[in-house]
Parts: C-alpha cells; sequence; structure tokens
C-alpha cells in the first residue's frame, strides 16, 4: 500500500485514502488506515497536504459511516450473517462488537474508529442497535475527526521514526505505537497545565 501510494500522483493519493476509507467505514474490510498512514509519510515529504488530507480521510469515515448505519437499520443482521465470502470474520465481528456496543452504545461509535474490526461494523450495530440517528451522527462525526486527525498528524509529525517503525513491526503494531505515544503527549501537557495552575495558585495566594 504505501509503495502504491508512492508511486501514483497525489490527486489519485487522496482519491485512493478517501475511496478506501469510505468503503471501511461502509462495512467491507480493506486497508484504509494503512492508507492513511502512507498518505501521511508522504505528506511529512511534502508530497500531499496534510490539511487537505486530515479532512478528506474525515469527511469519508463519516460519510462512510452514515452509509453503514441506514444498511445496518433497514437490512442489519440478515446481510452480515448471510453466507458468503468472510462469513467467519462477519460473525466474529458481531460476537465481540454486539456485547459491547448495548453496554456502552455511543463510546461504542466513538472508540470504534481506533478498532479495526469495530472500525469495519460499528456503524452496523449503532443501526442494527436502533441507536438514534442524532446521536449515531453526533458521535459518529466526533469519532471520525478525532480518529483523521489523530492519524494523519501524529504520523505526520513523528515522520521518519513512524516510518521506522512500521518498517520494523508494520502498519497496525505501529498504530498502537503511535497510539501510545499521543496519549503520553496528551498526559505530559495535562499534566504541566496541572502543574501551572497549581503554581499560579499558590503564587496568587501569598
Amino acid at each position: 500500500m504505501f509503495a502504491a501510494l508512492i508511486d501514483i500522483p497525489a490527486n489519485v493519493g487522496y482519491t485512493l485514502v478517501f475511496v478506501l476509507i469510505a468503503i471501511e467505514t461502509m462495512g467491507i474490510p480493506v486497508p484504509a488506515e494503512t492508507a492513511l498512514i502512507g498518505a501521511a509519510l508522504l505528506a511529512h515529504r511534502g508530497q500531499m497536504d496534510i490539511g487537505t488530507l486530515t479532512i478528506l480521510a474525515a469527511t469519508a469515515a463519516i460519510l462512510g459511516d452514515n452509509v453503514g448505519f441506514a444498511i445496518g437499520r433497514h437490512f442489519g443482521r440478515r446481510v452480515f450473517v448471510h453466507p458468503g465470502p468472510l462469513l467467519k470474520h462477519r460473525l466474529r465481528v458481531l460476537e465481540l462488537g454486539e456485547p459491547f456496543f448495548e453496554r456502552h452504545g455511543p463510546k461504542a461509535v466513538f472508540l470504534g474508529r481506533w478498532v479495526a474490526g469495530l472500525r469495519i461494523a460499528s456503524a452496523w450495530l449503532a443501526g442494527m442497535n436502533k441507536m438514534p440517528w442524532p446521536t449515531f451522527l453526533f458521535w459518529n462525526a466526533l469519532g471520525g475527526i478525532t480518529w483523521a486527525a489523530s492519524i494523519a498528524l501524529s504520523i505526520y509529525f513523528l515522520g521518519d521514526l513512524a516510518e521506522h517503525a512500521i518498517e520494523v513491526v508494520g502498519p497496525i503494531s505501529a498504530g498502537i505505537v503511535v497510539a501510545a505515544l499521543v496519549a503520553f503527549w496528551v498526559y505530559r501537557r495535562r499534566r504541566k497545565a496541572v502543574e501551572a495552575r497549581t503554581t499560579n495558585s499558590g503564587t496568587d495566594g501569598e
């Protein structure tokens, strides 16, 4: 996937990332996150625009998920359990996703963006479980924007470090490493902010 993105013009790369993300979030397993990671690396090298890439990725995620939600609402389980390609995987996604979704609802829609199986199935599960569409739309949009920004921008800013991690452990594991690095960075920023407020409060009380 990385090699394919490198060998094609940027405008085609944008289209490829958009289409793959939209297809995946409709419920079809394709390497969408891998494509986004590859495109973000190209943006780091100056071959694509990171702002455009992030907006397109978020838009594709939101649109694809809404199509998946509509399919889940109207056809739902009949389609998911229908005999055919990837039946075993589809049933496994249901086995893992439905209990999680029933317990957590909106959080499943938001957090599902970062879990491969749930990223494919969360919109379907929302539709199948009759989640109100406005509630789904809010959490889905929030998740799509946050996911696209966190993946694209973290890879973009980490650059060569992220590329080395991908070469060593693969894109999925690298995604976990990148997410951990971002979480650690957010934790450090929040901790510094708390310390600054504490220091300011102590100064004001003197």
